[in-house]
């Protein structure tokens, strides 16, 4: 069962990425650690799209293998 657009919304707040309001229902969230930047459209109470689930997914895997890195730089 696909998640909500409101689930994936929380995650990025989670993550530490920054909301930016887009058109319509379109919304933009980005991060000061990533280049790229996630555009999410929909009604919070409609089903995110697979390819969605995935793209947030692999940002949030990004940003904790980058933490992961300077956790063992610093240990170093």
């Amino acid at each position: 069962m696909p998640k909500k657009i409101r689930e994936l919304k929380s995650l990025l707040l989670q993550a530490g990425f920054i909301y930016k309001p887009a058109k319509d229902s379109h919304s933009k969230w980005i991060h000061g650690k990533l280049f790229k930047a996630i555009i999410i459209s929909g009604k919070d109470s409609s089903d995110a799209k697979h390819y969605l689930e995935k793209q947030v997914n692999e940002a949030i895997e990004e940003l904790n293998r980058m933490e992961a890195e300077e956790k063992e730089e610093l240990e170093e």
